[in-house]
């Protein structure tokens, strides 16, 4: 009798400790599921934004060309940028708002113009905004519209591969030109690189 009492104690003993041998196991599931939540809610942050900022972006350019000004055109209250000016492709039937200013953050939402370039520049990225120049021939308009609603007419006149520390356009009057860059190859695996794809349109009206 004492003996099956003795293996009954040591039975409750084993069982009794289970848990705790169980308990770091337990840890690492709530980490690991605490970390899937995570990254779910990384990508939706990414998805919401991904179709949030055209329909913001749309609503600040529709008031700049209603004559609004000051924070009122920014896409959202933060946005370091604003709506500038509309490129239209039709033979592609495509068009882009482009943002002020030519910073990181700026491109990752739309194409944008440098300041104070004798010849103005859109640059976009060839992945997303700008995939589309890949398409475009020699001969097709590129209609710019700007903010008092005026437009510009452009043709394409030339399509290089440059160097980007050493982009080349040809001098005119202002205006006369306007030049679309991306990054070059289309199809590279990773971002960035020396190379741009330079589109040259030349105005006509």
């Amino acid at each position: 009798m004492r003996v099956v009492a003795a293996q009954d104690d040591g039975k409750h003993a084993k069982n009794s400790q289970s848990p705790r041998r169980n308990r770091p196991l337990l840890v690492l599931a709530i980490i690991l599921a605490g970390f899937g939540v995570w990254q779910v809610g990384q990508s939706a942050v990414i998805l919401v934004k991904a179709w949030l900022a055209p329909i913001l972006i749309q609503r600040a350019w529709a008031a700049v060309q209603d004559g609004q000004t000051g924070d009122a055109v920014k896409p959202w209250p933060w946005a370091d940028t604003q709506p500038i000016a509309k490129l239209h492709f039709p033979s592609l039937g495509r068009d882009r708002i482009a943002l002020a200013g030519a910073s990181p953050r700026a491109m990752a939402f739309g194409p944008t113009l440098t300041p104070g370039a004798d010849v103005p520049a859109f640059f976009g990225h060839r992945d997303t905004h700008f995939l589309m120049l890949q398409d475009l021939q020699s001969g097709d308009p590129v209609l710019w519209e700007k903010a008092d609603q005026s437009v510009a007419q452009y043709r394409v006149i030339d399509a290089s591969v440059q160097h980007k520390d050493h982009l080349q356009v040809p001098l005119g009057s202002p205006g006369q030109y306007i030049a679309l860059v991306t990054c070059w190859p289309f199809d590279a695996v990773q971002a960035g690189g020396p190379l741009r794809y330079v589109i040259l349109a030349q105005r006509e009206k």
